[in-house]
C-alpha cells in the first residue's frame, strides 16, 4: 500500500512538472491558448521568385510540429495562430496570425464553406486527415525565399482523377527573437524532461539496490552491454 502512494505521489509529481515546463512554452506567453499540437507530415517545397511562373518540383517529405493556438474564449474567439517548427532544424519557425476581419478576406477570397469560430477545428480536421490519409490528404508548405522568407500551406486532397486544392493559409517567418525564444524553450523543456527522467532512475535504482541488489547488477550488466 505504501509502495503505491509513493508511486502515486512520484507520478504526481511528474505531472506537476511537465504543466509546469508547458506553462514555460512562448507560444502561450501572450494569452494565447493551445488547441491544437501534432506532428503532421508536410511536403516542403522551396520556391525562387524568379522561377515563381515556372513549374514546382517535387520536395521533400518532413515531419513538421504544428500548433494551432486560439486567444479568447470559443464563443468569442479573437484571432487564431498556427506554427509550424521542426525538430530537425531548430531555426525552422514560420507563424500565421488571423483576426476576423483578416479570416473574412481570405474567407471571400479562397470561397471558404467555414466560419471564423470553426476555422480551428476545420484546420485541426485537415491536418489529422493528412496524418492518418497521407495518400488522399496532402499538406504541402511552399516557402518562398526572396524578397523576404513567407510560406504558404496548401491542403491538398487527392481525388484519384485529380488533385483538389481545398485550403490555402499564408505564413510568415518568425523573427530572430521569436525563433531564439523557441529554440531556448525547447531546450530547456528537454532538458528539464531529462532531469526528471535521471530522478526517477535514480529512485528506482535505490528502491532495487535494497530489495533485490542482485537483480540492480543484473540490470546495470545488461546496460552496459547494450550501450
Amino acid at each position: 500500500m505504501a509502495a503505491h502512494m509513493n508511486e502515486s505521489s512520484v507520478l504526481t509529481y511528474v505531472d506537476q512538472m511537465m504543466s509546469t515546463i508547458e506553462e514555460m512554452d512562448p507560444s502561450i506567453a501572450d494569452g494565447y491558448r493551445l488547441v491544437y499540437d501534432r506532428e503532421c507530415p508536410l511536403e516542403l517545397r522551396v520556391q525562387d521568385s524568379s522561377a515563381s511562373e515556372g513549374p514546382q518540383q517535387v520536395g521533400t517529405l518532413e515531419a513538421i510540429k504544428v500548433k494551432v493556438l486560439v486567444l479568447g474564449e470559443d464563443t468569442a474567439m479573437h484571432s487564431i495562430r498556427i506554427e509550424l517548427s521542426c525538430e530537425s532544424d531548430l531555426f525552422f519557425h514560420f507563424s500565421s496570425t488571423l483576426d476576423e476581419a483578416g479570416f473574412q478576406e481570405v474567407q471571400e477570397r479562397q470561397k471558404l464553406m467555414v466560419d471564423f469560430p470553426d476555422y480551428p477545428n476545420v484546420i485541426s480536421r485537415m491536418l489529422n486527415n493528412c496524418i492518418k490519409e497521407p495518400h488522399n490528404h496532402l499538406a504541402v508548405f511552399v516557402i518562398q525565399q526572396s524578397p523576404i522568407r513567407t510560406g504558404r500551406l496548401d491542403f491538398i486532397q487527392n481525388m484519384e482523377y485529380k488533385f483538389i486544392e481545398l485550403m490555402s493559409c499564408h505564413f510568415e517567418h518568425s523573427q530572430e527573437e521569436a525563433v531564439q525564444q523557441q529554440i531556448s524553450y525547447r531546450y530547456n523543456a528537454v532538458q528539464a524532461r531529462l532531469n526528471l527522467v535521471t530522478q526517477r532512475l535514480q529512485e528506482v535504482n535505490n528502491l532495487i539496490k535494497i530489495k533485490n541488489p542482485s537483480l540492480l547488477l543484473q540490470l546495470q550488466k545488461q546496460t552496459s552491454l547494450t550501450l
